[in-house]
């Protein structure tokens, strides 16, 4: 079974989005996914609640504290790629969900709050023994070049950056208010296009 991760040290980067949509491209490519919801506020256990396909992917929220278990019993269960989501700022969490993954997420919005978060995450990812990472801009405006500037940033402080951005499309939010996705709201929406382009992306570190 492979392990994504989803991190970060800030509210509102579009961790929990980031997750689902991924989890869905992977379900849309033949995967058994499930994903694993460590924020105490559980978004993505919400979302599920208002899916009419409750079955998939699976989301099970748990405590980093059982992390191993909630994992050991998916794989138990024949799930080939399972998905955490951790909270805005845990570091706990964070340092949980990176030890065990074979690959970890850290998106971003294009400003400097976010841009300074990095640090803290990189120390995240020494702690958890330096896991494969990259970067991904997340929401940024289709406008501008905002988005290339935090790029060069993150990788001026020794980041690995996805080349694919994630813009801010609203398709995002209102198929995630009916238990959707993008991919599932507007199948042949911009959004769902860079998500599936991100899902490219992470199948080749």
């Amino acid at each position: 079974m492979k392990i994504l991760a989803i991190i970060g040290q800030k509210g509102g980067s579009g961790k929990t989005t980031t997750a689902l949509g991924l989890a869905v491209e992977a379900i849309r490519r033949g995967k058994a996914v499930a994903v694993v919801d460590l924020d105490p506020q559980a978004t993505a256990a919400s979302w599920s609640d208002r899916r009419e396909d409750k079955e998939a992917p699976a989301v099970i929220s748990c405590q980093a504290a059982r992390l191993r278990q909630v994992l050991d019993a998916a794989k138990a269960q024949g799930v080939n790629l399972a998905i955490i989501d951790t909270a805005g700022k845990s570091n706990e969490a964070a340092i949980s969900a990176a030890k065990v993954a074979n690959w970890v997420l850290m998106p971003i919005q294009p400003q400097i709050f976010d841009i300074e978060t990095l640090q803290s995450v990189k120390e995240i990812l020494t702690l958890a023994g330096n896991p494969t990472a990259s970067v991904v801009i997340n929401r940024a405006a289709v406008q501008g070049k905002r988005h290339e500037e935090t790029q060069e940033a993150a990788e001026a402080m020794g980041f690995n950056v996805a080349p694919v951005v994630m813009f801010q499309r609203t398709a995002h939010g209102d198929a995630g208010n009916i238990g959707l996705t993008a991919a599932e709201y507007e199948p042949k929406g911009k959004a769902a296009q860079e998500m599936a382009a991100l899902y490219d992306y992470i199948t080749t570190l």
